[in-house]
């Protein structure tokens, strides 16, 4: 099951029942399955806070990711993103708002999936798997 919410903003326009069989394809494709997956829609403010509250981390980020479950067969999370902070990124990076939200959502299953970005070579195979990721949406 996945599901979309709002905290503080309008809900983005996507082509959701595309989403959530994209989100599918990526997860089953490492061999996992989809339990429970709900993606927040918030402000910069929302997760701000979130972020303070949850993680004792005090900065803006585009997404942050609360696993409900081990991620041992079934992926179960919940995802907070700013659009704010996405919009943003979408401009700075020279990127259609689309395809910045499209690529921060599937970053969160990543992580979910043995993907991590701490390092500088992390950071390059994630950003490789995301491309990825957005090809298979977007053909």
């Amino acid at each position: 099951m996945i599901l979309f919410h709002t905290i503080d903003v309008m809900m983005p326009q996507l082509d959701f029942d595309k989403v959530k069989s994209w989100i599918a394809t990526v997860v089953e494709s490492r061999g996992y399955q989809v339990g429970e997956l709900h993606y927040y829609f918030c402000s910069d403010e929302a997760l701000l806070k979130i972020n303070r509250e949850r993680l004792g981390h005090d900065f803006y980020t585009d997404i942050v990711t609360f696993p409900m479950t081990d991620c041992t067969h079934y992926i179960c999370s919940e995802f907070c993103l700013s659009l704010d902070r996405i919009a943003e990124n979408s401009l700075t990076f020279g990127r259609p708002f689309e395809s910045e939200l499209l690529r921060v959502v599937i970053h969160g299953v990543l992580h979910l999936i043995g993907f991590d970005d701490l390092t500088d070579e992390q950071e390059l195979e994630m950003r490789r798997k995301e491309e990825e990721c957005l090809k298979i949406f977007y053909n």
